[in-house]
């Protein structure tokens, strides 16, 4: 017991001069703004206090047609940050954006991403050029690799798309989940080069999903489409007038990417959200007090470092999940697969 009270005092008078700069802050913490700001895109690539890395911006004005080429530090006066639209770039006078093409945060972290995946698997295709796989089987970083790599292509891409087609889809599925699984996992680093919140992006995991559903529909064999448009049911569910089932089939195109994009977005988001929450709090403690803070502080350090490890598990669960429907889906436009 008297441990217990000698600990408590001393983190007491450790964190005294926080408290007392807490309690000279007037300004309310705003926690939903912040987590915001930080779930948000950037123009820059904040790295600790006051030190950022400034992004090339890249406008075409509506109004005049003319592009602009700056950083966030230099950015023209014709130009200005809508801070009620999450940052984004408008001109003055005009509720339109301009054509912004501009090198964002996620932009950067999509190109470390892929950087790293290209140093990775160049350097696994050197370590099977230079060793017998018969006779010298991978261990470490490749090994680990190798398991990855045979576990979506066996259990996953073969499994569900079918030993016909899939050698034409493995590719694209393989490089879909670790695209996932890098972007999730750097986006749980909180300095950089990792930190943004890309896979929370929906525009990112709209375009994963488009890419699915491209592969799904142009692919599809006419069996896919036949079961679509004139189904083996009752004629009066095809038919005209009510045609039931094929608008149901032709709805569902769209709901089951649409339900990959969504599943994606929602479940990294929310982890961010939750991860920057708990942080924040650290902060807010302080403004109640001594005592309040330093039970807010192991509270919130408990919290983060469980949900910190619960989003390792997402990370991979996400990727595996989106990858496995995606097969799923495109096993479904070959149906003689499940037929035999």
């Amino acid at each position: 017991m008297n441990r217990i009270k000698s600990i408590l005092l001393i983190l007491t008078v450790a964190f005294l001069p926080l408290n007392l700069c807490a309690a000279e802050t007037e300004e309310a913490i705003d926690i939903p703004e912040i987590v915001l700001e930080h779930l948000s895109d950037a123009y820059e690539w904040h790295i600790a206090g006051d030190v950022s890395i400034p992004l090339p911006i890249i406008l075409r004005s509506n109004v005049t047609g003319q592009w602009t080429f700056c950083t966030k530090n230099s950015l023209p006066s014709n130009y200005y940050f809508n801070h009620d639209k999450h940052g984004k770039i408008y001109e003055q006078g005009s509720d339109k954006r301009p054509l912004d093409l501009s090198i964002t945060k996620s932009v950067c972290q999509i190109w470390i991403v892929v950087i790293v995946l290209i140093v990775v698997f160049l350097s696994c295709a050197r370590w099977y050029k230079k060793h017998d796989c018969k006779s010298d089987a991978p261990k470490g970083f490749v090994g680990m690799m190798e398991m990855l790599v045979m576990m979506i292509h066996d259990d996953v891409v073969k499994a569900c798309v079918g030993e016909k087609h899939y050698k034409k889809y493995a590719p694209y599925l393989l490089t879909v989940f670790f695209f996932i699984l890098v972007t999730n996992l750097l986006g749980l680093l909180p300095v950089f080069p990792g930190g943004a919140n890309v896979t929370g992006n929906i525009n990112i995991t709209f375009f994963l999903a488009l890419c699915t559903m491209l592969l799904v529909n142009i692919f599809g064999n006419k069996e896919y489409w036949k079961e679509i448009f004139w189904p083996e049911v009752p004629l009066f569910l095809k038919a005209y007038p009510v045609a039931l089932i094929p608008v149901i089939e032709v709805v569902g195109i769209i709901t089951k990417p649409f339900a990959l994009m969504v599943r994606l977005f929602a479940n990294m988001m929310a982890g961010h959200a939750i991860i920057l929450s708990f942080t924040c709090v650290i902060f807010l403690g302080w403004t109640l007090g001594t005592a309040m803070g330093v039970g807010l502080n192991l509270f919130s350090a408990l919290m983060l470092l469980f949900m910190n490890c619960v989003e390792l598990l997402v990370a991979f669960v996400q990727a595996y999940v989106f990858t496995l429907l995606s097969a799923v889906f495109i096993g479904l436009a070959h149906p003689e697969h499940h037929a035999e």
